[in-house]
């Protein structure tokens, strides 16, 4: 039964506009009646996801980012100024907060294993912080009723302390839980929309590869319906299939590419119908229009032309409209404040003698508790050398960014630089083979 249950589910998502089941697939179905006063806002569980920078990189490979996209090492490398997270990551938090407590709704038959991932709405307030711990809070939106089958509406707010930083809505249908005399349609969810009926404005194509599954399920979505033969044949399918949500990250991605030039301050918010399987291996096609502020979109299987995603949007934000970049707040009694006003006073006496061997102008940005606090640049390149707080007032060659204390483990030689780097304690934007020269900068106040 559930072999075809699923068949029926999947080949019926794109033409009804959703999920719904074959009537003669219901023998498991509740037929009693359900208050579903009693599940509707109802608090399913809070979970802490803490993660490294290595999350967010792993679920960016699983996604498609190459080290053959030019701009790759803002999402593939910590040691990056510019290091982030691709904002559909997400929902790899928020899916982890679901399902504790699901299998124990009242008077629903609900059975994990005869769940369907229908649709996905993703909604971003700021970019998602590169490590750290986030709370996820997931409560029961909304229950529907579609005969053969109950629709769960879930909403995800994911929290960086006390701030909100995404909202997920998971759509998930279970076979035979249907019923129970609920309503079909709700005014909470998220609506897909069609694309405009006129040719794309862009077509961005990926290759899978056959390992895709394999590799992004260490993002966390263990169902072994996405490797293991055996539980993909007991699901109807011939082979493993493809993440639904890994498809979702691939058209994200493009769609970032293609029309935030990968800023991802510009990306708001992102739904998506997940209509069709894809195998690993095939080709994902993401056809985009856009429509102000709106870049609808869909995903094609090219080999076979199945639409694999339908009714997605990605609402982006104007680059006019773009928040202007936080001024560092300056924090008063930095260690390292010390250190650059000697530095200053060290610059007026020989000033020539270095802009002469350095030739270049160094930025730093000092943080404290993860946020800028202080800047200052060292300009030994122009006149007679100078040091100044602030940033670099013309183009700066090297820029760094490392926090207060280890600003002075590095000054008194406590620690490497190097390991200082490769360990994600020291950022590096620009020639960083001109951070050899700052050597004989430094090392006079190892004692300071």
């Amino acid at each position: 039964e559930s072999i075809s249950v699923l068949n029926d589910a999947l080949s019926q998502i794109e033409s009804q506009g959703g999920i719904s089941m074959n009537s003669t697939s219901s023998g498991s179905v509740v037929s009693s009646a359900v208050d579903t006063t009693n599940i509707v806002g109802r608090e399913l569980t809070t979970k802490v996801y803490t993660y490294t920078h290595l999350e967010p990189i792993l679920y960016a490979l699983g996604v498609g980012m190459s080290t053959k996209d030019p701009d790759h090492l803002k999402f593939l490398f910590e040691g990056s100024e510019e290091f982030c997270c691709l904002p559909s990551f997400g929902v790899i938090p928020a899916q982890t907060s679901m399902f504790d407590g699901i299998p124990s709704l009242p008077g629903l038959n609900i059975d994990l294993a005869k769940m369907l991932h229908g649709e996905q709405y993703l909604e971003l307030y700021k970019p998602l912080p590169t490590s750290g711990q986030l709370t996820s809070v997931s409560t029961i939106a909304d229950i529907l009723d579609k005969g053969s089958g109950a629709v769960l509406l879930i909403d995800v707010n994911t929290y960086h302390g006390k701030d909100l930083v995404c909202y997920n809505q998971f759509s998930l249908f279970f076979v035979g839980a249907g019923g129970f005399g609920g309503k079909r349609t709700s005014e909470k969810a998220k609506a897909t929309v069609n694309p405009p009926r006129r040719p794309p404005d862009a077509v961005l194509s990926d290759v899978t590869t056959a390992d895709q599954a394999a590799l992004y399920r260490l993002s966390g979505d263990w169902n072994p319906l996405h490797v293991d033969p055996s539980f993909a044949a007991l699901g109807g399918f011939e082979k493993p299939i493809l993440h639904g949500l890994c498809t979702f990250g691939f058209a994200a991605r493009n769609v970032l590419k293609q029309f935030a030039n990968n800023d991802v301050t510009r990306f708001k918010a992102i739904k998506v119908r997940f209509a069709k399987p894809v195998i690993p291996g095939q080709t994902l096609q993401t056809e985009m229009w856009k429509e102000g502020d709106r870049i609808h979109f869909q995903t094609k299987v090219k080999e076979t032309g199945d639409i694999a995603i339908a009714g997605g949007y990605v609402d982006i934000m104007s680059a006019f409209d773009k928040p202007s970049a936080e001024e560092p707040v300056k924090i008063a009694g930095l260690q390292s404040d010390l250190v650059f006003e000697e530095i200053g006073r060290r610059i007026k006496e020989i000033g020539n003698e270095l802009v002469k061997k350095v030739n270049a102008i160094f930025q730093w940005d000092i943080t404290k508790d993860g946020k800028t606090a202080m800047q200052w640049t060292i300009d030994l390149k122009n006149g007679s050398g100078a040091v100044y707080q602030g940033p670099a007032r013309s183009s700066a060659d090297t820029t760094f960014t490392l926090s207060d204390q280890d600003f002075m483990d590095v000054v008194q030689q406590k620690t490497n630089p190097q390991k200082a780097f490769f360990s994600g304690k020291l950022k590096v934007k620009g020639n960083i083979m001109l951070s050899q020269k700052l050597e004989m900068i430094l090392k006079d106040y190892a004692k300071l």
